[in-house]
């Protein structure tokens, strides 16, 4: 499961992820070859063989104790101790292979025992040097501020272990409980910074980014209550200890610094997730701005030739986590809003320009925001971004708006595919739009972006809501 860490969705995560699942049959190659050439061998097609049989046997029995996108690199000790089994069963297999095929006797022994030694070496001395590199991102990206809702013995352990484990990247800032701090006997283990309803706006005024919840089970509907109150933030929530809830958002549960925990609400890129999804995006998206690049030059000049004001429109829009960015487009209008109120496009709205209205029509005027995906602030497949204003306006009205910021926002998403696009002329529209966007949440997978993908490419030349 995924350990609440901010290592989403980070190009440096993929190359982290790739030197972990490369490190060992790299490692086990280059020994042998070291090995072989000590000693003024010739590296011939039966060490060929043996360096393919091996490394592909690394990938199973020698995975690093190193998970990119989630987990804190393991302990040296444990990393050692990890290496030392691994390559004690790899080595047991091929020695096991070659008695049952009579080709032991192909190998130079003293370069075997180089390789014995060598490999296992090098691989505790890379792990430890990706444990530094990981150590040094998550220095980089910040400590996640995390508070508890319920004072016991397993939420003072989970606290406990992760004030001792900074490199998590996780700093309890404290517990809310409805009982006193003196009859929590809570000492120096606190502070209490509340009761339960004080958690909630908490959360929002001091930017919390995870909440574990840790009330019996008996209290399982002021569990569901605290849920419904955290609805409005992007706020990772994650229960300890184990239990069911319904309407969750990416729910699986696993181990924190050795605490049982259940994520409730997450973001559904975690782990290899994050990394398929991160790739991906920059992937196609240079592979498109490649593409494109003459039409949007063309389009640029027509949009400044037009009329007035500049050719890309910049608007603040919400982005992961609820952290405002600045979305690029094609102008389409006369004018430039992005203020406090803004009046969305409707049919045969004066305000869009001729040219504006073709680029609107056929989405190019969105195209910029292939730029965006590069820059990390946006997915080409995810809940649409809406204006500041729209934001501020819906969260108050639909419960549960700001949980599509669990994930970066899309150019187009399944809500867009399935009809939700162009004006929202009412609450109830945009109450169907939200719909999607958790049901994407819910539902992800890569076959799912690529069929949106797909349906979008298609829907563009036939759809009548785009004005």
């Amino acid at each position: 499961m995924q350990e609440p860490i901010i290592l989403r969705q980070s190009l440096w995560v993929a190359v982290l992820a790739a030197a972990q699942f490369l490190a060992p049959p790299l490692t086990v190659i280059g020994a042998l070859w070291v090995a072989v050439r000590v000693f003024g061998g010739e590296f011939s097609s039966d060490y060929v063989a043996l360096a393919a049989i091996a490394a592909t046997l690394s990938l199973v029995t020698l995975r690093l104790p190193v998970d990119a996108a989630v987990r804190s690199v393991a302990a040296p000790s444990s990393t050692a101790l990890g290496v030392l089994g691994g390559w004690a069963l790899l080595v047991g297999l091929l020695l096991l292979a070659g008695y049952l095929t009579k080709t032991s006797s192909f190998y130079s022994r003293r370069a075997m025992a180089l390789w014995l030694v060598l490999t296992p070496t090098l691989l505790v001395v890379v792990t430890a040097l990706l444990r530094l590199w990981f150590s040094r991102y998550v220095s980089m990206q910040g400590i996640r501020r995390a508070v508890v809702a319920g004072f016991n013995d397993v939420s003072e352990l989970l606290a406990q272990r992760l004030a001792q484990d900074r490199q998590r990247g996780i700093e309890v800032v404290g517990f809310f409980d409805d009982r006193s701090a003196e009859r929590l006997n809570m000492g120096r283990n606190g502070p209490l910074l509340g009761g339960l309803p004080d958690l909630a706006p908490y959360a929002k005024a001091h930017s919390i980014q995870v909440i574990f919840v840790a009330l019996p089970i008996r209290h399982l509907q002021r569990v569901l209550d605290l849920l419904d109150d955290l609805k409005d933030t992007t706020t990772s929530i994650y229960y300890v200890p184990d239990i069911f809830l319904s309407d969750l958002i990416q729910a699986r549960s696993g181990n924190l610094a050795g605490v049982p925990v259940i994520a409730m609400c997450e973001t559904p890129f975690f782990g290899y997730r994050g990394v398929v999804k991160r790739l991906t995006d920059v992937g196609l998206s240079l592979v498109l701005l490649a593409a494109v690049s003459p039409v949007l030059l063309a389009v640029a000049a027509l949009v400044k030739l037009s009329s007035p004001g500049p050719a890309i429109f910049r608007q603040r829009r919400y982005g992961l986590d609820g952290q405002e960015i600045v979305v690029y487009k094609f102008r389409t209008m006369k004018v430039v809003e992005d203020g406090d109120r803004i009046v969305q496009a409707t049919v045969g709205d004066q305000r869009v320009t001729p040219i504006g209205a073709i680029l609107r029509k056929y989405s190019i005027d969105e195209l910029p925001q292939l730029v965006n995906v590069i820059q990390g602030r946006m997915s080409l497949v995810g809940p649409r971004p809406h204006a500041v204003a729209h934001n501020e306006q819906y969260r108050k009205l639909i419960k549960g708006y700001m949980v599509r910021h669990k994930v970066l926002p899309g150019i187009t998403g399944l809500a867009q595919v399935n009809g939700c696009r162009g004006e929202t002329a009412n609450i109830e529209e945009m109450q169907r739009r939200v719909e999607y966007d958790l049901d994407y949440l819910r539902s992800w997978s890569p076959s799912l972006d690529l069929r949106i993908l797909l349906k979008t490419a298609m829907m563009i030349l036939s759809d009548r809501n785009a004005y």
